[in-house]
């Protein structure tokens, strides 16, 4: 009984402090930049988050158009120039633009390269809200 209470009161502390979200973007900069000194890098990452959400400073967000491409010519790896709704919510998810509970409406259209980097771009943060 108690370690279920202890359970859920860990659940929401995480989830309060979006602390799932903040992870995954770590992780996401990590494989993606690939630092020689990932703890460095890491704590230099937070600190310009930091500075970012007390200035309001806009924090840059690390794919660029080339990345993006790069990641939709992955999905779409038969050529057609479109991908499924599933991989386009994954991508989100993976590039920590996405959480599990966030509720994006599949429309029944495939998603092609355009829309997927105006998506991309809609759903980019400035900075994330991590306080």
């Amino acid at each position: 009984m108690e370690t279920s209470s202890r359970e859920l009161q860990a659940a929401e502390y995480l989830e309060k402090h979006h602390i799932k979200e903040l992870v995954s973007y770590l992780t996401s900069a990590l494989l993606f930049f690939r630092p020689e000194k990932p703890k460095e890098y890491l704590i230099s990452l937070l600190e310009r988050l930091r500075i970012a959400k007390v200035t309001g400073v806009a924090f840059p967000f690390f794919m660029d158009n080339s990345n993006i491409v790069a990641m939709f010519e992955m999905m779409d790896s038969s050529g057609r120039g479109t991908i499924s709704f599933v991989q386009y919510k994954e991508a989100l998810k993976t590039l920590g633009l996405s959480t599990e509970d966030e509720d994006l409406q599949d429309d029944g259209h495939k998603i092609t390269l355009d829309k997927f980097k105006e998506e991309v771009d809609e759903v980019s943060p400035c900075y994330p809200d991590w306080s």
